[in-house]
């Protein structure tokens, strides 16, 4: 896991604009609004959370290996579209969904 997703994520995530506070791992909840939920739920949607993270793992990896926009239009230009497509392709398939 890169990136973990913690308790903070979830409750923003759950109930967006709410007012909380969570010091050293304890929760105080001041919103008159919106109802507080219960750990079951910040558990579970901290699981979802990563879950979705994770889940996009291929597509951060290709983002930092593809090469620029202008790189690419530059390419396709110079070489045509099946050497851009065959280029692409090598970074597609090392980082596959």
């Amino acid at each position: 896991m890169a990136n973990e997703i913690k308790t903070t994520d979830a409750l923003q995530s759950l109930k967006p604009k709410a007012e909380w506070v969570l010091r050293e791992g304890v929760l105080t909840w001041m919103d008159d609004v919106q109802t507080e939920p219960t750990q079951a739920e910040i558990d579970a949607e901290v699981i979802r959370l990563q879950a979705e993270y994770d889940a996009q793992a291929y597509a951060r990896s290709r983002k930092a290996e593809y090469p620029s926009i202008p790189d690419q239009l530059d390419d396709i230009y110079h070489n045509g579209i099946d050497a851009w497509k065959a280029t692409i392709k090598v970074t597609k398939d090392k980082y596959p969904k």
